[in-house]
């Protein structure tokens, strides 16, 4: 969508969505910003106020749908929703080395991540959809990753989590097209965050957040159905992922592994 006016955000007390916070603030311009952390969120909304955006923040838990939903009508109630960016995700991995008999991720690590990367952002889409039906207009932005092109042995549930919503995300666009709604699936590589300084392995084509938020904000104005970035990194694992099987499996063991769970 060109120049939304009203932009809700989860997930944005750090990393891309505190950076798209920023990137959209300025006056004439409301964001409805939602997170975890109070302080860090206070700080992000105190920082978007300064460049003249109109903002309320609220501590919110992605998980409880109730709770998203209530937030998600609150911020309509008295002006359109033009823009709405599912954001709050979490990571972790299977590293360090656990004991041989040991799972190699933690039952209760997969439920949290599934737990937010999938059912915190389906219960942010759809009281956002059923808002935008009612206006018959507005756009959704649903953060994926690269991660969610294939699945890597050092975060299986973090890359299902990621393919998911990007795939629930392509099938979306189709059907909400007709009334006016836009959907876009996000898929970046490594953007310094939180979620990435935790990483103590190289990242290749590491950006800052505020570069991948201006790149955000270009492919959803221009209706992008996928915003993948860097693409260097993207053709990477194309060709990486087309290589045949057993040897893909052996360069996929000598991945470094993510540590444990952390959030965006």
């Amino acid at each position: 969508m060109r120049d939304p006016r009203h932009i809700a955000i989860t997930g944005a007390s750090s990393g891309i969505g505190a950076a798209l916070a920023a990137h959209y603030a300025r006056p004439g311009i409301r964001l409805a910003l939602a997170g975890r952390s109070e302080t860090a969120l206070a700080a992000v909304a105190a920082d978007c106020r300064a460049r003249g955006a109109d903002v309320v923040a609220s501590r919110v838990d992605v998980t409880d749908a109730a709770s998203i939903a209530a937030w998600l009508e609150s911020a309509a109630a008295d002006r359109p929703l033009d823009l709405v960016i599912a954001n709050a995700g979490i990571s972790g991995g299977t590293g360090p080395q656990v004991a041989p008999t040991d799972l190699r991720e933690p039952p209760e690590q997969a439920a949290a991540i599934l737990a937010v990367n999938v059912g915190g952002v389906v219960d942010t889409v759809h009281p956002a959809l059923r808002i935008m039906l009612r206006q018959g207009r507005g756009q959704v932005a649903i953060m994926s990753s690269i991660a969610s092109f294939r699945g890597f042995a050092g975060a299986p549930s973090y890359c299902a989590s990621k393919a998911m919503v990007r795939v629930w995300g392509e099938a979306l666009r189709v059907d909400y097209a007709p009334h006016g709604i836009e959907i876009a699936v996000i898929c970046p590589g490594y953007v310094k965050s939180p979620m990435t300084d935790a990483n103590d392995f190289p990242m290749p084509f590491l950006m800052p957040a505020a570069r991948a938020a201006r790149i955000i904000s270009r492919g959803l104005a221009a209706n992008r159905a996928r915003i993948v970035f860097p693409l260097r990194l993207y053709w990477l694992l194309r060709v990486l992922t087309a290589l045949p099987e057993p040897l893909l499996d052996r360069i996929m063991a000598r991945l470094p592994r993510k540590r444990g769970l952390r959030p965006r």
